[in-house]
C-alpha cells in the first residue's frame, strides 16, 4: 500500500490539509462552493447552527446545517488553478487516512454544487438568468496532467470545436467535460442549460480588449456561432471545467450554476446583482 510523502500531501500540524486548513470531520458530504470569500458567511446565515468556521488565503470554509442537511460552504478564489488545489485537499478529507497517509478501504463521496457569476454568451442567456453548465470547456489544459482523463472527456465535440474556432495551437488544447447528469437535474431543472467555457482569465482568454490587442479578435464571433449537436456555448467563467473534469475522475458528484451578469452578447453588465445571487444560494440550499 502507498504511503504518500509530506510533499506530495503536506498537512499541517493540526492534522489539517495544508490549504484549507480542515480537519477530515469538519467536512460534510454535501459542498457548496463558490469563488468570493465573502459569498461563505453569505450562505451560513441561512444555517441554523454552524459547527466550524475558519479562513485562510481565499479558502473560507464554515460547515453547518440548513433544514437537517450537513453542508459546507466553502470559498475556492478565482481560476481552474486554485480548483485543482480545493479538489485535491477535499478528497484527500474524504478518501485519505491523514494519520498513515493511506487511501481509506471504503470510498466517501462528495456532492459538490459550484454557485458563481458568469457572461452570458447567447440570446438565450440574458442578464439575471440562470445557467447550469451541463458540459465545461476547459482553456487551461489542467486535465491533462492527469492520467487517464482522455477516458471522461468528449473527444469528438473538441475536435468539432478546435476545427470551428480555427483555435490557435500555441494555446493550450481546449477539453470538455460533463457535469454529473443526475446532479444537474436534481439543482437545475428549471434552469437554463448550456455549455459553458472556464477562461483562464478574466480579460483577454475572455475576449476582452482594454490595452493590450487580442491575437484572435473574431473568437467570441465564432464561439457564439458554434454548434454540436443541438448544444451551443451559452457562458464564460472560470472554474466549472476543472471541477466537472476532477470530480468525474475522482468519483464524485460536481456542477455549476452561475447567475449572468454580465451579457457578453447584448455588451451589458450588472453590477448589482446580490438579490438575484441570494436567490439562487436559496435553490442550491434547498436542492442540494
Amino acid at each position: 500500500m502507498r504511503i504518500i510523502p509530506s510533499d506530495q500531501l503536506p498537512i499541517n500540524s493540526d492534522g489539517s490539509v495544508f490549504h484549507l486548513h480542515l480537519k477530515p470531520e469538519q467536512l460534510a458530504d454535501k459542498v457548496v462552493m463558490m469563488g468570493d470569500p465573502e459569498r461563505v458567511p453569505v450562505v451560513a446565515t441561512c444555517f441554523k447552527n454552524i459547527e466550524f468556521d475558519c479562513q485562510n488565503r481565499e479558502f473560507r470554509v464554515i460547515t453547518g446545517s440548513y433544514k437537517g442537511k450537513r453542508i459546507t460552504a466553502l470559498s475556492h478564489g478565482i481560476g481552474c488553478d486554485n480548483i485543482d488545489i480545493v479538489m485535491n485537499e477535499l478528497d484527500a478529507l474524504a478518501n485519505i487516512n491523514l494519520s498513515t497517509r493511506t487511501v481509506k478501504p471504503d470510498f466517501r463521496r462528495l456532492t459538490l454544487v459550484r454557485i458563481g457569476t458568469c457572461g452570458g454568451l447567447q440570446p438565450f442567456c440574458p442578464i439575471g438568468s440562470y445557467i447550469v453548465s451541463e458540459i465545461s470547456m476547459g482553456m487551461d489544459g489542467l486535465l491533462f496532467f492527469y492520467k487517464n482523463s482522455e477516458e471522461v472527456l468528449e473527444t469528438a465535440l473538441s475536435d468539432s470545436f478546435i476545427k470551428h474556432t480555427q483555435w490557435n495551437p500555441s494555446l493550450a488544447k481546449p477539453y470538455f467535460i460533463r457535469s454529473d447528469s443526475s446532479l444537474v437535474e436534481q439543482i437545475g431543472y428549471d434552469m437554463r442549460k448550456g455549455i459553458t467555457i472556464s477562461a483562464n482569465g478574466f480579460y483577454g482568454p475572455q475576449g476582452r480588449y482594454v490595452r493590450l490587442e487580442l491575437q484572435q479578435p473574431d473568437l467570441n464571433e465564432k464561439i457564439e456561432s458554434f454548434e454540436y449537436q443541438g448544444l451551443k456555448i451559452a457562458n464564460y467563467e472560470m472554474e466549472s471545467a476543472a471541477l466537472a473534469g476532477l470530480s468525474r475522475l475522482m468519483g464524485h458528484r460536481a456542477m455549476t450554476a452561475c447567475l449572468v451578469i454580465a451579457g457578453r452578447y447584448a455588451g451589458d453588465m450588472n453590477t448589482d446583482y446580490k438579490r438575484s445571487f441570494d436567490e439562487l444560494i436559496t435553490k442550491v440550499l434547498n436542492r442540494i
